[in-house]
């Protein structure tokens, strides 16, 4: 974060809200966003500037699962030391929403990608890597966050068959979520996206590599702060250019947090999500004859009447048994990784309690 952008800075430019300031019980702490992770170091912003923070031997001692330790986008109590611009973080306040996915390699880990955010813009772009079941599971995400989704649809300039792909979008979205297709090379569609963001609105960049988030997150900057790479012309893949996540403030007031591009994109969360993404699967399932229906060969199931005269898309219904299937298998496994987490604190919750009886 440049220097240029300190300036006349307030916890509401930075995205402040009542929902944290009600945690706010201990007077004798700083608020501070975090801004950047390297690891268990962390850089943070307040009004009174940008300090190098860690956590504190006891916040490090309590914390039972990596989510728990602060992301990029989280509100932190911390003391400062200002001379050293050094700070401690203290606590974690509670987070108002979260970007989770699962850790790459890993169906037990979960990632924040980016806290706190109003607004996911899921970056996709026009050319052959567009695809609608990955906007299906970025859809999926983003609801399970408790942010807003925005689809941006970037490399207009490159597509010919545009009221095509807008059309496919509309229809796995139902017309709830708002489209913007933007042109790389001229701007075109960018005031459109400008007009979302407001003052104190924190909003996360989401894409696969080679999509131009990073041209359209410099877009939005005003000036080139990401590096851009080249894409293949054959699959119009491209190389990874974010390589961490980061929180930056635009001119207008609002907030961005620019994430590296995700090829594996594992499902996290509970089922609400995919009834939200495929609310209209949803709705046939909850019309068939019979409540068990398996949708196989039943008399009255509405899955095979629609999959029939294909007013319901066969991809579409593959991928949400997919995405379902994997919803219960992450279920599971976090089931086991919560239970083995209990047990570790209430072993850390005894040994403190050992402790200060030997010291009576």
């Amino acid at each position: 974060m440049e220097e240029t952008n300190l300036k006349n800075i307030t916890l509401q430019k930075l995205g402040w809200q009542e929902f944290f300031e009600k945690q706010i019980t201990d007077s004798g702490f700083s608020v501070a966003r975090v801004v950047l992770q390297h690891k268990y170091l962390y850089r943070v912003i307040n009004a009174n500037g940008e300090f190098i923070a860690e956590p504190t031997g006891k916040f490090t001692y309590e914390v039972t699962t990596k989510k728990d330790f602060p992301a990029v986008g989280d509100w932190v109590l911390i003391t400062e030391m200002p001379n050293e611009k050094k700070a401690m973080i203290h606590k974690l306040l509670d987070r108002k929403s979260a970007f989770i996915r699962q850790a790459a390699g890993s169906k037990t880990v979960d990632q924040i990608v980016a806290s706190n955010v109003d607004l996911v813009f899921i970056v996709q772009s026009l050319n052959h890597d567009f695809n609608l079941r990955r906007l299906e599971r970025y859809l999926l995400l983003a609801y399970e966050s408790k942010s807003k989704p925005i689809i941006i649809l970037t490399k207009k300039d490159l597509c010919s068959d545009l009221d095509e792909k807008l059309e496919m979008v509309d229809d796995i979205t139902f017309g709830a979520v708002p489209v913007i297709a933007v042109d790389n090379k001229n701007g075109n569609g960018l005031d459109a996206v400008h007009e979302i963001i407001e003052s104190g609105t924190t909003i996360a960049l989401i894409g696969s590599s080679g999509v131009g988030k990073s041209t359209l997150f410099n877009a939005l900057m005003g000036k080139n702060v990401a590096e851009t790479g080249d894409i293949r012309e054959d699959d119009s893949m491209g190389r990874h250019t974010t390589t961490h996540r980061e929180l930056f403030l635009l001119e207008n007031g609002g907030i961005v947090i620019d994430t590296p591009g995700m090829r594996e994109l594992q499902v996290t969360g509970s089922g609400q999500s995919a009834q939200t993404t495929f609310s209209d699967i949803e709705e046939l399932i909850s019309e068939c004859r019979f409540s068990d229906c398996s949708h196989g060969n039943e008399p009255g199931c509405r899955i095979n009447e629609a999959l029939s005269n294909k007013s319901l898309c066969y991809n579409r219904y593959s991928n949400y048994l997919k995405l379902q299937k994997e919803l219960a298998y992450v279920a599971r496994r976090q089931k086991q990784q919560d239970t083995i987490n209990n047990k570790r604190s209430n072993k850390r919750t005894n040994e403190r309690g050992n402790e200060k009886w030997k010291n009576l």
